[in-house]
């Protein structure tokens, strides 16, 4: 199963983005990850360049989604909502219908104790309007992230590496039901 990863954050040192990595090294071997690195590298979404020649960061990214038999998405919370970055990304798939019916995985982690709750329903909104398959159990909230993940990006929180393992399970089953 190829499997898409992105992170929702730009910085260097997102826990968004260790927790991606994290994840990535709890998946069973049948899954095969890409880690999406180029959500700065998109330009603004215009429908005025949403064509057959649009920019080459858009059509690599668009090119990564048609490639995947699932995706999963980790996002942190910036002004109760989705960072930018990647609600700009996600805006460039509505016209190519690059989630329509795509298994896709949600989980928002912050420091603080909401988990990123409001960005995570902002995502899920997000989804459901590009037509995204969202398991019921692929969805997930983390709060405290800073501290279920030690300074080298590993898990040490037992509750939420299982809530993770559902979550992949999950992504799993529907990829394999389609």
């Amino acid at each position: 199963m190829r499997i898409l990863a992105i992170s929702g954050s730009l910085r260097t040192s997102s826990t968004n983005t260790r927790l991606v990595r994290a994840i990535i090294k709890l998946a069973p071997a049948t899954m095969d990850f890409t880690l999406y690195e180029g959500l700065g590298d998109l330009p603004h979404f215009s429908p005025d360049i949403d064509d057959d020649k649009s920019p080459a960061a858009v059509q690599t990214f668009r090119q990564l989604l048609t490639d995947a038999d699932g995706v999963l998405i980790c996002t942190p919370e910036y002004a109760f909502g989705v960072p930018g970055v990647l609600k700009n990304a996600l805006d460039w798939t509505v016209s190519s219908g690059d989630f329509s019916g795509k298994p896709v995985v949600a989980i928002s982690a912050s420091p603080l104790w909401g988990g990123g709750d409001k960005a995570h329903a902002s995502l899920m909104l997000t989804l459901q309007a590009l037509g995204a398959n969202v398991p019921e159990a692929g969805t997930l909230s983390i709060p405290h992230i800073n501290k279920k993940l030690d300074p080298a990006g590993e898990l040490v929180d037992a509750e939420v590496t299982q809530k993770l393992i559902t979550v992949l399970e999950a992504l799993a089953q529907t990829i394999e039901h389609l």
